[in-house]
């Protein structure tokens, strides 16, 4: 399909995303400790079948399946060696559910796990280079837009819009998480967000996941005030709560 999703936001239409990959995955018999990434390789019927109930539901846009898919992040699960494979599998297996609904396929990159300099010995151009590596996979797969998500730092996600905008200038979306009720885990205020993020080449500003949808709604009206560019809104439906 032809790619209209910044005419689309434009002109103002709302576009549903998908729902949560990991916790549906889980439901559906992702063993413990595994992610989501693991299936693309190891079962890739079962992420087809939960795209196609997503776009069935109303989605006019699908996440690959690849939010820790980084080398750096996969490294954890001993799947470093399998990066751009799990990358370039996961966009086609959303591609072949999206096109026949004409649905938006969007390149998913979560954080890296690392903390960076100086709390932690992760350096920016490390990050970047991560960053760079996993969206050059995504973008050569044909995704249509890319979502840099889950965000708590604005040094790690300044270098993932430099590791992306150094080649690539499709659509991008920049959100962050809220899981402090209105800061991030590292104190980033949605203010401060917006404020910071301004300088970058970003089509949309974002939130996604966080604390609660009340807590999200919070964040969501102070965001709208601080800043002139689309919204990308993917809360959290609410908490886990521990079982006895």
């Amino acid at each position: 399909m032809n790619n209209h999703f910044l005419e689309d936001i434009r002109t103002g239409k709302v576009l549903m995303a998908d729902g949560a990959t990991g916790t549906n995955l889980q439901l559906r018999g992702l063993p413990s400790g595994k992610s989501g990434e693991y299936w693309v390789l190891e079962n890739p019927g079962e992420i087809l079948r939960l795209e196609q109930r997503f776009l069935e539901a109303g989605s006019n846009l699908i996440l690959t399946t690849t939010f820790g898919a980084t080398r750096k992040h996969l490294e954890s699960a001993g799947l470093d060696g399998d990066a751009e494979r799990i990358n370039r599998t996961a966009v086609r297996l959303a591609r072949q559910s999206a096109e026949p609904y004409r649905a938006y396929v969007a390149g998913s990159i979560g954080p890296t796990g690392q903390l960076m300099e100086p709390m932690g010995d992760y350096s920016v151009q490390e990050a970047e280079d991560e960053f760079y590596e996993q969206a050059k996979w995504l973008v050569e797969e044909g995704v249509d837009l890319l979502v840099v998500e889950t965000q708590f730092d604005l040094e790690e996600a300044g270098a993932a819009v430099r590791g992306i905008r150094s080649f690539c200038s499709l659509p991008l979306v920049c959100s962050f998480s809220y899981d402090r009720g209105t800061r991030t885990m590292m104190g980033v205020s949605p203010k401060k967000m917006a404020a910071a993020m301004e300088e970058f080449d970003i089509d949309l500003l974002g939130i996604n996941c966080g604390r609660s949808l009340e807590d999200n709604l919070t964040v969501l009206k102070i965001l709208k005030e601080k800043t002139s560019k689309p919204i990308w809104f993917k809360p959290n439906a609410g908490l886990p709560e521990a079982q006895p």
